[in-house]
């Protein structure tokens, strides 16, 4: 069998594999912390039937199949069954709205769609104005009975049911599923992913299985993974980053447990499953720093001064063995034997400080990844260096890539054994790259500041039934990225923005807030945070304050309060909130004047996923801005009153 799709690839590995744990998940049988084991034969084998029993019901090659559903074994089952039998599948997590899900399921021409319960199947019938292009509905929870709102122009199954359809059917053509697979080809539509981003209407992404494929071929000698490595999943399977890691693991012979990003849960899950690897986004990164910063500021004077200590020391060893190394971001080409020579010294006496402050100190936290932690993926936005910073520190290794959905989605990942900090690594093997002036077009040199265009097999086909949107984007197989970036002289790439987020003050001034976000969460007083101005005189920011730090303030600064929301027009909180930006975003720290944050708003509930946020955790910049435009006004209603 060719290996060109991603079912042909998992049937390699079946085949050489067949008893290695696939899949780690919980069912309602087991405890908080115990997993059930699929091995790659059982997941093979139910994938096959589950792909025969949609072949009895007319679903075949060329189909569009719906997915509504989150992380669960059942989901892997549905995607290799459908991929298998030559269709593609139109994901989504089942925090869409109906809208949402009524736009893409016809926007895609999805003829069948698979659903994870009772709520979403509701969320179908009740979403879809036209019912009679759905033909089939499938229900991964099979503790739904009867469908009396189904019309009858539907058919309405639950997956043991289709799975035993097609259990039968191979009992009569036990190759049946095999033969289907092997029809495939790397140039195969493979998914159309509806982008949930921070401006726009949603676009479908057309992804072939060569996308895919492309991807593990480069993705795994960067990352080194073995043969039953376990990898923690915490994030919606339907978004191409976690996409791109199921496939990984399972091109490789490794194992995935399914997690949930809630600090309890994950932490628990991370002691029992004791990864290798945990790929996630950022947000999730810093909130694991967080509150590590906030144990130790429990602790007693002298474990906060020590922990503070060795923080810097651990800091200091890794900004020296890097340079030592040859491991830093150079844009100018000088020789490394003078580095090395400087820093031998100084790396030797803060090795042996490192060693102590490691045992002493940070062992808690590598204790906290379960033990047999190898390195944590970041991916789906920028890692704050802040947060990339304290992990060196801590020697908690954390490998930031980058991407989007539209190549989906890895173009570069750190690789594992000589990661580039401030970079986000090369782009992966065979991408073709340039990196152009935003205004003029032309390329510009290294080290220069600009809009990155790729060119690689994994890119999209293009926006489903969106030409004129493909259009903007995709000129003669190269792909704007929209990201602005650096390259170094060895061609890491450094994320420093997004062209389309470029904010534009009144004097002419182009900002990117995405660095002044980044630092600005450094404060533990700010939890969110977005940057405003465009086509005013100044900058100011939203803040969602950290309410638990808010709260604990007034009573220190005895400020008598009813409730939370009293708090954040309270004058002495505002002016604590200010103070913070000023203290981390100023000329002596590295911004330019016009970047200062002159104002600030305190927001009363956190930004929500599935509302102002995407499911990688990314803020909807324009939904944010429509929501609180009121509060966005109230910030620049000191102007004067000219245009």
């Amino acid at each position: 069998m060719n290996s060109e799709t991603i079912p042909q690839r998992i049937h390699a590995i079946v085949e050489s594999f067949s008893d290695t744990p696939a899949q780690l998940a919980k069912t309602g049988k087991t405890t908080e912390t115990s997993f059930q084991t699929i091995t790659y034969r059982e997941l093979w084998d139910e994938g096959a039937r589950f792909g025969v029993g949609l072949l009895t019901l007319g679903i075949g090659r060329g189909a569009h199949v719906g997915i509504i559903a989150d992380n669960r074994k059942e989901w892997m089952v549905a995607d290799l069954g459908i991929l298998g039998i030559g269709g593609a599948d139109v994901p989504r997590g089942s925090d869409s709205t109906k809208e949402e899900v009524s736009y893409i399921l016809s926007h895609a021409d999805c003829t069948a769609v698979v659903v994870e319960d009772s709520a979403q199947f509701e969320k179908v019938l009740s979403g879809l104005t036209d019912k009679s292009l759905v033909k089939l509905i499938i229900i991964l929870d099979d503790s739904f009975g009867s469908h009396p709102n189904a019309p009858t122009s539907m058919q309405v199954f639950g997956l043991r049911e289709v799975v035993e359809r097609g259990r039968k059917e191979l009992e009569k053509d036990p190759k049946k599923f095999e033969a289907a697979v092997a029809l495939g080809t790397g140039k195969d539509l493979a998914t159309i992913i509806y982008t949930s981003g921070t401006t726009g209407e949603p676009k479908g992404v057309m992804l072939t299985h060569e996308s895919f494929t492309f991807q593990v071929d480069r993705i795994l000698p960067i990352l080194g993974v073995k043969h039953r490595d376990k990898f923690l999943s915490v994030l919606p399977v339907w978004h191409s980053y976690e996409r791109a890691i199921e496939y990984v693991v399972m091109c490789c012979g490794a194992t995935i447990a399914y997690s949930k990003p809630i600090g309890k849960i994950m932490l628990e899950d991370l002691a029992a499953v004791k990864p290798q690897w945990f790929p996630s986004v950022p947000r999730i990164w810093e909130s694991v720093r967080a509150a590590v910063i906030r144990n130790v500021k429990n602790q007693s004077p002298v474990k906060q001064a020590l922990f503070n200590f060795f923080l810097g020391v651990g800091s200091r060893f890794a900004d020296t063995r890097d340079q030592f190394l040859g491991r830093w971001p150079r844009y100018h080409h000088h020789w490394q034997l003078p580095t090395t020579l400087v820093t031998a010294l100084p790396l030797v006496v803060l090795g042996v400080l490192n060693s102590i402050g490691q045992a002493l100190v940070f062992k808690k936290i590598h204790a906290l990844l379960g033990g047999e932690f190898i390195a944590g993926v970041s991916g789906g936005g920028a890692l704050p260096g802040h947060v990339d910073k304290f992990f060196r520190a801590v020697g908690i290794l954390v490998l930031e890539g980058y991407g989007l959905t539209e190549t989906g989605p890895v173009l570069a990942v750190r690789h594992q054994k000589s990661p580039i900090p401030m970079t986000v690594g090369t782009l992966l093997k065979d991408i073709e790259f340039r990196i152009r002036d935003e205004e003029t077009g032309n390329e510009v040199t290294t080290g220069h500041k600009g809009e990155l265009w790729v060119k690689s097999p994994q890119v999209m086909l293009g926006y489903y039934k969106r030409p004129e949107a493909t259009e903007k984007v995709l000129k003669d197989g190269w792909l704007n990225t929209g990201d602005l970036v650096t390259a170094t002289i060895r061609k890491e790439i450094r994320i420093v923005g997004r062209s389309k987020d470029t904010i534009v003050l009144r004097g002419g001034e182009n900002i990117e807030p995405e660095p002044i976000e980044q630092k600005l969460l450094q404060s533990e007083f700010i939890d969110q945070i977005m940057v405003v101005g465009q086509d005013q005189k100044y900058l100011a920011a939203l803040v969602v304050p950290n309410f638990e730090l808010m709260e604990q303030l007034a009573k220190e600064r005895q400020i008598t309060f009813i409730d939370r929301e009293e708090l954040l027009n309270n004058s002495q909180i505002l002016e604590y909130a200010h103070e913070q930006v000023q203290h981390l975003v100023n000329t002596k720290t590295g911004f330019k004047s016009f970047e200062r944050i002159f104002k600030v708003h305190l927001l009363p509930r956190a930004f929500q996923v599935g509302v102002e946020m995407t499911q990688k955790l990314s803020i909807k910049r324009n939904v944010v801005a429509e929501i609180y435009k009121k509060e966005v006004a109230s910030l620049f209603d000191a102007q004067d009153g000219d245009s």
